[in-house]
């Protein structure tokens, strides 16, 4: 069974999304989708500064077995991107919530309305209990 963490938002992409002290919201991909992808060898990411479109691709994640596409759950600025998985991309498998995070991003529109079209733990587990 994979982890879902209740503080988090989810994407039907399995995508998550993690509010942050700071207001301003990290990305990274679940437990659920790396299992499903397998090892990880490759993850191209956003630049910094770049602007990024609620549901629009903004990177892939390259596997043994595939290459996916990462999009993003909400609209707004990178302001960082997890540079270790350039030299360690297998810290998505490892720790895809804590090490293995993708891109942090500043807001570019109402962060309640955003959260509010994703889903939450319980609705992740459902949809991921019914593609198991």
């Amino acid at each position: 069974m994979s982890e879902v963490k209740q503080q988090l938002w989810y994407t039907e992409e399995h995508e998550w999304v993690e509010r942050t002290e700071a207001g301003t919201v990290r990305i990274g991909i679940t437990d659920f989708a790396q299992h499903q992808l397998g090892d990880i060898v490759f993850v191209e990411l956003p630049a910094e500064g770049a602007t990024i479109a609620q549901g629009a691709e903004v990177g892939t994640i390259e596997s043994v077995k595939t290459v996916s596409d990462l999009f993003a759950p909400v609209t707004g600025t990178v302001l960082r991107v997890n540079e270790a998985l350039e030299s360690t991309p297998e810290l998505v498998n490892e720790s895809p919530y804590e090490k293995g995070w993708m891109i942090d991003v500043e807001f570019s529109s109402d962060v309640e309305e955003a959260l509010g079209k994703l889903l939450t733990a319980d609705e992740y587990k459902k949809l991921t209990a019914d593609e198991s």
